[in-house]
């Protein structure tokens, strides 16, 4: 689960990391009034979208960059009028672009530098990394490709937390000289305390900057949470856009299933993680394009499958169906008594491919061959897989 920059901010702001005064707004009158609010003549208007590259993003309507200086709040009005309910295309959109609901006005800083720190969660080594760059801004990732000796890492043990030498380490190696180090070391330590009391999996300042004043600031954030964890933070939960996600993994996420879209045209669904992943491998080995990951795991019962498959064909690229599941803990016939109730459900209108395996696998397929239904029942993984490429092509 990802949240916007306006949240990401309050939530820093719970945890003491500085950062420069701000509002959201939904309409160019709310702009206006937080700009007055904030009572100054020298702002930045940012639109609100879960995506990075904002700054160099282009507006559908011709507006170009998706964050802007103002001078005034007539100023900031006229700009949110131009973002607000138009759609943004950035380097992390792609062409379809995200449509703008929110805006955030804040201060702008008079920057001197501009920096990069991150806490997440290093899975090869089991404990949180504390990342920082002296690169900061919109080329962080230029900047990994490029030039990756420039990225310092400290791992983080996971019972101690963040210890004050790592803290002093790190603003020293990002050139904090002796009058901003405690201001540096102060700022890691908090965000630290936001990783772990919020369970996130990624926190992420950039740029964190320091002013020509002196201040130590997290201009821009993004935090990732562990929807593990979610039910520790109802709070957290509350903060969540649909409307930035896709809406199959929405309507995917409300029947307790595992999907994420991709850009192929076979559909699959698979039970068990590394099951789905050699599933989508097989169909690239044979020259197809899965259209989604789905992991509708060991206990699906026939509405989660039904479900399952109204997502598969909501996709209007979806040109075939392969579904690939291995009976442990359910039994094959119960599964394929729910493939066939939930295919007629639907009314498949796209070629359905079938791979069976596991306990009471033979009366499963039985089940289907006399379902009248027009599927394809494979005999293994790569048979499967040959037989979907095919459909999907019209072979």
């Amino acid at each position: 689960m990802n949240i916007h920059e306006y949240q990401a901010q309050e939530l820093l702001n719970r945890f003491e990391v500085p950062t420069p005064r701000g509002k959201a707004a939904s309409t160019p009158d709310e702009a206006e009034a937080a700009a007055r609010w904030l009572g100054i003549n020298n702002m930045v208007l940012k639109a609100q979208i879960h995506a990075g590259g904002r700054g160099k993003g282009t507006f559908k309507n011709g507006l170009k960059g998706g964050v802007q200086v103002c001078k005034t709040a007539s100023q900031v009005r006229e700009l949110a009028a131009k973002m607000l309910g138009e759609v943004l295309v950035t380097k992390q959109t792609g062409a379809e672009g995200r449509l703008v609901r929110k805006v955030m006005v804040a201060e702008a800083k008079d920057i001197e530098r501009e920096l990069y720190v991150a806490i997440l969660l290093d899975r090869a080594r089991g404990c949180p990394m504390l990342l920082a760059s002296v690169h900061g801004g919109m080329d962080i990732e230029a900047v990994a490709e490029e030039h990756p000796e420039s990225i310092v890492r400290e791992s983080i043990h996971p019972a101690l937390g963040l210890q004050p030498y790592q803290t002093r380490k790190i603003a020293r190696q990002l050139g904090f000289p002796s009058s901003q180090m405690r201001a540096a070391c102060r700022l890691f330590h908090s965000l630290y305390q936001a990783f772990t009391k919020l369970d996130c999996s990624l926190v992420e300042i950039n740029p964190l900057v320091v002013t020509k004043g002196g201040e130590v600031l997290a201009l821009d954030a993004k935090f990732g949470f562990d929807d593990n964890a979610l039910f520790r933070h109802p709070e957290i939960v509350e903060l969540r856009d649909v409307n930035e996600e896709d809406p199959r993994e929405v309507e995917a996420s409300k029947i307790g299933l595992n999907y994420i879209g991709l850009d192929g045209d076979i559909g699959c669904m698979v039970n068990g993680a590394g099951l789905a992943m050699a599933t989508m491998d097989i169909i690239k080995f044979y020259g197809g394009n899965p259209a989604n990951f789905l992991d509708v795991g060991g206990g699906a019962d026939e509405e989660q499958v039904t479900g399952a498959f109204k997502i598969l064909l909501a996709d209007k690229r979806t040109k075939a169906v392969l579904v690939n599941i291995f009976g442990g803990i359910m039994k094959c016939d119960v599964i394929a008594q729910g493939i066939i109730s939930a295919a007629k459900a639907v009314g498949m209108k796209v070629p359905l491919v079938v791979r069976l395996e596991g306990t009471n696998v033979e009366e499963g397929r039985r089940l289907l061959k006399e379902s009248g239904l027009a599927l394809q029942a494979a005999t293994d993984l790569a048979d499967a897989a040959r037989r979907a490429v095919a459909a999907a092509k019209g072979a």
